[in-house]
C-alpha cells in the first residue's frame, strides 16, 4: 500500500506553499491542489491519508468538498482551514462529518499534531476494510459483485459509501462490465429502495417521442394524443432513475435534461404547469464523458451536474483473478436458469478462461457459462492474448492454473496440490510467488 500523504487544497499559492513546505520538514508527505475539484480525482475509498482544505475557495469552497468527499468516503478524515471570523462555520462543518478544524494563524505543530492523529485514524479504517475482505464475508452486494480483487473490492466500498446517499451518480465502465447490475445495487442500498427503479436507454429512445415518454403530455399536445399519459420520469416519483448510455442523448435533450436536474421538476407536452420531481437520477457511459465534452458532443454543465460521484466499472482483464470464482457462480445461475444438472469446469477450464481476454466483459462470460451448461461450444473461434514475452507467459498460465485449481477445489489446498502433483511447500511457494491467496478465490476453510 502506498504511503500515508496529506491532499492539501488551496487557491492561495503561496500559502499552499509555505504549508507544503511545513508539513514536508515534519516527515508527511504532501500533495498540492489549487482547486477542490482536482482533489476529487486523487480522493476516494482506497486513499491512505487525509484531506487539509481552506474553506473560502472560488468555485467549489471547503463545505461542499466536505460532502462530495463523505459522497466518495464517509471515513475520509477532512480537515479545514478557517480565518477567526468562520469559526461557527467550521462547528457547522464539524457536524456535517469533518474530523477537525485548524483557526488561521496556527503553528504548525499543532497542524502536525492534527493531521497525525487524522492519518493514525485512517490507517485504522483501511486495516479493518482489509481485514474484513480477507475474512472473506459475504453480502448481498458481494453476491452481486462477486470477487476479491483490489478493483472489485474498491468498486464495493465506494458503492456502499454513495449509495446510502441521495447523491446523483455517473457509472463508467466497458461494454458488458455490469454498469446495471452497480446502478441497481446502488438503488437498493438507498433509502429510496422501496420505491421504483426505472431504466431509460437513452440509445434506443425514438427521436420523434423522445419527449413524450420521458417528460409525458397532456391529451391533444400532439396529433395522436387522445389521453394525459405520465412519462417516465413521472413514473419513478419517489425512486431512482437510470439514464442508461447518457453520452447517446441528442444535444437539444440534454439542455432539457440539466434543468430536470438542476430544478427537480418536468413540464407535461402541451402544458404549462410544472410538476415537482422527487427522484435520483444515475447515469451510466460507456465512453469517458469528459472526452465527449471535449469533442463538443455533450454538455459539460450537465457533465458536472452528472458528476456528483463517479464510479467505475473495472474490464475483466483488470481483475483476472475474479474469473474463475465468477464464471463458477454464473454457471450455478445457468443451470438454474436452464434447469439444467450442475455441471463442475475442470480446473484447467478454468484456468484457461483465466488466460483468455474477455472484450465482451461479464456478459460474454456469462454467454460461455451458458455455453457450457448447454453442453454447447463454451467458446467458439477464441484466442488468448499475443504479445507478452514467453517467461511472462508461461507465469501467467501457471498463475492461472494455480487459481483455476483453488477455485474448483473450493479452496481445500490438499486438493489442490494432490491433483496437481506437487508437494504442500512447493504449493505455498508459487502461491506467494504469484500473490494468491486461497480466500481470494474461495471462501471455505482447508480441510
Amino acid at each position: 500500500m502506498m504511503s500515508c500523504r496529506v491532499l492539501l487544497v488551496d487557491d492561495d499559492a503561496a500559502m499552499r506553499a509555505s504549508t507544503e513546505q511545513a508539513l514536508e520538514l515534519a516527515g508527511l508527505s504532501v500533495t498540492g491542489f489549487r482547486s477542490a475539484e482536482e482533489v476529487l480525482d486523487h480522493a476516494g475509498p482506497g486513499l491512505n491519508g487525509v484531506v487539509l482544505s481552506d474553506i473560502r475557495m472560488p468555485g467549489m469552497d471547503g463545505m461542499t468538498l466536505l460532502q462530495r468527499l463523505r459522497d466518495l468516503d464517509p471515513d475520509l478524515p477532512v480537515i479545514l482551514i478557517t480565518g477567526h471570523a468562520e469559526v461557527q462555520l467550521a462547528v457547522e462543518a464539524m457536524r456535517r462529518g469533518a474530523y477537525d478544524f485548524i483557526e488561521k494563524p496556527f503553528a504548525a505543530q499543532n497542524l502536525v499534531a492534527t493531521l497525525r492523529r487524522a492519518l493514525d485514524h485512517r490507517a485504522l479504517v483501511l486495516d479493518n476494510r482489509r481485514l474484513r475482505a480477507a475474512a472473506g464475508q459475504r453480502d448481498d452486494l458481494e453476491a452481486r459483485l462477486p470477487g476479491r480483487s483490489a478493483a472489485i473490492i474498491e468498486l464495493r466500498y465506494r458503492l456502499r459509501a454513495i449509495g446510502a446517499s441521495e447523491a446523483d451518480a455517473l457509472i463508467t465502465g466497458p461494454t458488458g462490465a455490469g454498469k446495471e447490475v452497480v446502478a441497481r445495487a446502488m438503488h437498493d442500498l438507498s433509502p429510496r429502495a422501496a420505491k421504483p427503479f426505472v431504466a431509460v436507454n437513452c440509445a434506443a429512445l425514438p427521436a420523434a417521442m423522445i419527449e413524450s415518454e420521458l417528460f409525458g403530455h397532456e391529451a391533444g399536445a400532439f396529433p395522436g394524443a387522445m389521453r394525459a399519459r405520465f412519462g417516465r420520469f413521472e413514473h419513478a416519483r419517489g425512486g431512482t432513475i437510470l439514464l442508461d448510455e447518457i453520452g447517446q442523448m441528442p444535444l437539444d435533450l440534454q439542455a432539457k435534461l440539466l434543468r430536470v436536474l438542476q430544478d427537480r421538476v418536468i413540464t407535461r407536452l402541451g402544458s404549462n404547469d410544472a410538476v415537482p420531481l422527487d427522484v435520483r437520477f444515475i447515469a451510466t457511459a460507456k465512453t469517458e464523458l469528459a472526452e465527449d465534452v471535449a469533442r463538443g458532443s455533450f454538455r459539460e454543465d450537465l457533465y458536472w451536474r452528472l458528476n456528483v460521484a463517479l464510479l467505475r466499472v473495472p474490464p475483466l482483464s483488470a481483475r483476472r483473478e475474479d474469473i474463475p470464482l465468477l464464471f463458477l457462480q454464473l454457471v450455478r445461475e445457468a443451470a438454474a436458469r436452464h434447469s439444467a444438472p450442475d455441471r463442475s469446469p475442470a480446473p484447467e477450464l478454468l484456468a484457461d478462461l483465466a488466460a483468455r481476454d474477455w472484450p465482451g466483459n461479464v456478459r460474454e462470460l456469462r454467454n460461455a457459462a451458458d455455453r457450457f451448461v448447454l453442453g454447447l461450444d463454451w467458446m467458439p473461434g477464441a484466442s488468448g492474448p499475443e504479445g507478452p514475452r514467453l517467461a511472462e507467459r508461461v507465469a501467467g498460465f501457471e498463475r492461472a492454473v494455480i487459481a483455476g485449481a483453488i477455485a474448483a477445489h473450493g479452496g481445500h489446498l490438499r486438493r489442490v496440490y494432490e491433483q496437481l502433483g506437487v508437494s504442500r511447500k512447493t504449493l505455498y511457494e508459487k502461491m506467494q510467488k504469484h500473490g494468491l491467496d486461497r480466500r481470494l478465490i474461495a471462501d471455505d476453510d482447508d480441510d
